[in-house]
């Protein structure tokens, strides 16, 4: 029969008296946001981010006043952009909505699973022992939660560069009416949230090709692609009524939320039909990653 170890024994027989640490959570969210944050392309992605409105001002700065303007609904947003700092923050909510928070969103949830096969970690991860669906939660909520980052600190950084360089008037929109601050600020907070909702199905696919490939370009890049080829097809009416449900199609209701009377017909439609295509391809991404063998 086995004799019962002594505390002394059991002392000597443990991991500790070997050198060796139990980890009890390999992968937690906090230290998978110090990876994000130890990344260079996420620092390059928030100074690109928070370098937009300093260029603008540049552009403002040294540009041509008055000529080759459109009759477009943009141009004369930027017309107003230097009367103040809530008209400057919307042309820069409004630039940055149309493409590079599209390819931040990309990034941080498209190559957070990738990079870690092409460093060959991700079956080490697995082997801590980390269930797949954990791994993949917290690679899903930090790229997400990146993107959130992004998206608050943009308009917040743009407030400030505009009321530097401009002042601090209200917003004034291209018929003369004003929004006052108390007005404008609880709607621009609305409008970005929106903003970040619509980046949910280009986070989601792009997390979703994330997990079907080992190569971070192929993941971002491939929904980046798949973003532009839905707004090439939502510009075709023949395609309408279903051209609604597009991702990006109701990308800019946004702008209704700064109307002087709001209009959530849209923002509503578009928040569901973003969140329906970014629950579809989540769904697919856990299904592929619970299945596919981690060979890298």
């Amino acid at each position: 029969m086995t004799q019962p170890r002594t505390t002394e024994q059991t002392a000597e027989a443990s991991p500790a008296a070997y050198g060796i640490t139990r980890v009890r959570d390999p992968l937690s969210w906090r230290a998978e946001w110090g990876r994000q944050w130890g990344r260079r392309r996420t620092l390059v992605a928030f100074g690109l981010l928070l370098s937009l409105p300093l260029i603008l001002v540049i552009a403002f700065a040294f540009g041509d006043d008055g000529e080759n303007r459109r009759g477009s609904a943009a141009s004369r947003i930027f017309d107003l952009a230097q009367s103040g700092a809530a008209n400057f923050s919307l042309v820069v909510v409004f630039l940055a909505s149309e493409l590079l928070l599209i390819l931040i969103a990309a990034l941080f949830c498209g190559d957070a699973v990738p990079s870690e096969a092409s460093w060959s970690s991700l079956r080490y991860l697995l082997v801590a022992p980390v269930r797949r669906a954990r791994l993949l939660t917290s690679k899903a909520v930090i790229g997400l939660a990146s993107t959130v980052l992004a998206t608050a600190l943009l308009p917040a950084w743009a407030l400030l560069v505009g009321g530097v360089a401009y002042g601090w008037d209200p917003l004034t929109n291209p018929l003369g009416e004003n929004l006052t601050w108390a007005q404008f600020l609880p709607r621009l907070a609305l409008a970005c949230a929106y903003i970040f909702v619509t980046l949910l199905p280009i986070a989601a696919i792009a997390f979703w090709l994330g997990v079907r490939s080992d190569a971070p370009l192929a993941a971002v890049g491939g929904a980046v692609l798949i973003n532009i080829l839905a707004n090439i097809l939502d510009q075709l009416d023949a395609l309408d009524p279903y051209r609604n449900a597009l991702p990006g199609h109701y990308s800019r209701a946004w702008q209704d939320a700064l109307a002087i009377e709001p209009q959530w017909t849209d923002m509503i439609h578009g928040s569901l039909w973003s969140l329906v295509w970014a629950v579809a391809f989540t769904m697919l991404a856990y299904r592929r990653f619970r299945r596919v063998d981690i060979l890298s």
